[in-house]
């Protein structure tokens, strides 16, 4: 055992909430996916047990494999790969496949594989990466308006406009922590007012011509307003029929449950394994089990404020805080859309519910965050950081 954690580095509390949200998802997945087995299985459910564990086993193979290189590696390979998840956006954009009957193209298929991949999500961490990096960049430097508009808010801007048509609450969440960031890293407030005025007028520019013009974007803006308005208003809507049933699920639950596996909500509830297993949580696990999972995020984010404190490095306090902070941010929204204190949003509990990519890329950005709290510093010179290819063959 003792061979093992001298292999494991960096910020030990964060390897066991992460082990801890792991280990705890096989009980809400393999429970939750009797309804998918029963929809589009045989009835099988030890199927998607195995492929939760797979999914798992690689995720946290990733993990390890990150963790292990210096993290100022990051900087450059930014930069290598800001312009592949522009490719796989477009990619995604004109041949992207639904899943499990979501209405959106979100995910392309790894030839060869069969693998499905939401590229969105990639597409986050990277830029979150970029973003941090240039940050770090500028700090002792003066900043002008002008001369950030290339490097900075055009490259944000060209991938949230390449998610927003087919997801507009990863787009939303990303622009927020895109926000947040630049505000820590001291980005002038009178140019962040500027950026969010220009957000803002793009955003509704694209709903109107959405509107004008729907075979474009079938059915995605008006799903949006939909959801909005709903939410408001309480009408009878399939959204509302899933925060019915993810309420109903809560109630139930009490303070103790009803026990593993004994949901019966599941059978009803769609997208039971991923966007509502918080509801399937509490139904099984009750307030205990609720509050248990809360707790653990909660320390996830002590831990990522304790490694933004203790690194020597801007760009890897940025870092930290760009990558970690939406993981928190995403499984308090999931929380807040079973509870109907957000508009239904789609999006996934980090480590718990199933689906690969958001397994994957959750454990790529602990990765990265445990790579800095192990303070795996390397000197890179101006050189080297112009030439991110000299920095990738090192890594390699």
């Amino acid at each position: 055992m003792k061979s093992v954690f001298r292999h494991i580095q960096g910020d030990k509390a964060i390897w066991a909430v992460a082990g801890l949200l792991a280990l705890f998802s096989f009980l809400p997945v393999y429970s939750a996916s009797s309804n998918l087995a029963y929809l589009y299985g045989d009835g099988n459910t030890f199927q998607f047990l195995l492929k939760h564990f797979a999914h798992l086993l690689l995720g946290f193979a990733i993990l390890y494999g990150v963790h292990k290189i210096p993290y100022h590696y990051f900087r450059g390979l930014s930069i290598i790969a800001l312009p592949i998840v522009v490719i796989l956006l477009l990619i995604t954009l004109s041949q992207g496949n639904t899943i499990e009957g979501a209405n959106a193209s979100r995910w392309i298929r790894v030839p060869f594989v069969g693998v499905t991949f939401q590229t969105s999500t990639l597409a986050a961490v990277v830029l979150m990466t970029y973003v941090a990096r240039y940050l770090s960049k500028i700090k002792h430097k003066e900043v002008r308006f002008k001369e950030t508009l290339l490097p900075l808010w055009l490259p944000v801007f060209l991938i949230l406009a390449l998610i927003l048509p087919a997801n507009f609450s990863t787009t939303a969440i990303l622009f927020a922590m895109i926000v947040v960031l630049v505000f820590i890293g001291g980005y002038p407030l009178r140019y962040l007012g500027i950026i969010l005025g220009a957000g803002t007028v793009l955003l509704v520019l694209f709903v109107l011509t959405a509107k004008a013009f729907p075979g474009v974007f079938p059915n995605r803006v008006d799903t949006w307003i939909s959801r909005v308005e709903n939410f408001a208003d309480n009408e009878d809507t399939e959204a509302d029929y899933q925060i019915e049933k993810a309420k109903i699920a809560i109630a139930s639950g009490g303070v103790t449950g009803l026990g593993p596996g004994k949901s019966i909500q599941k059978n009803f509830l769609p997208q039971s394994s991923s966007d509502f297993i918080y509801a399937i949580i509490v139904e099984e696990f009750g307030l205990v089990g609720a509050l248990f999972l809360l707790l653990l995020y909660l320390l996830l984010l002590f831990r990522l404020v304790i490694v933004v404190h203790k690194s020597s490095s801007f760009f890897g306090k940025l870092l930290v805080i760009g990558i970690g902070l939406p993981i928190i941010f995403q499984a308090l929204i999931n929380m807040g859309v079973a509870v109907e204190l957000f508009p239904v949003t789609g999006q996934t509990l980090p480590l718990i519910s199933s689906g690969g990519t958001s397994i994957w890329m959750t454990c790529l950005a602990l990765g990265m965050v445990l790579s800095v709290s192990a303070k795996r510093e390397v000197k890179i010179t101006e050189e080297q950081e112009e030439n991110p290819l000299d920095i990738l063959s090192e890594a390699l």
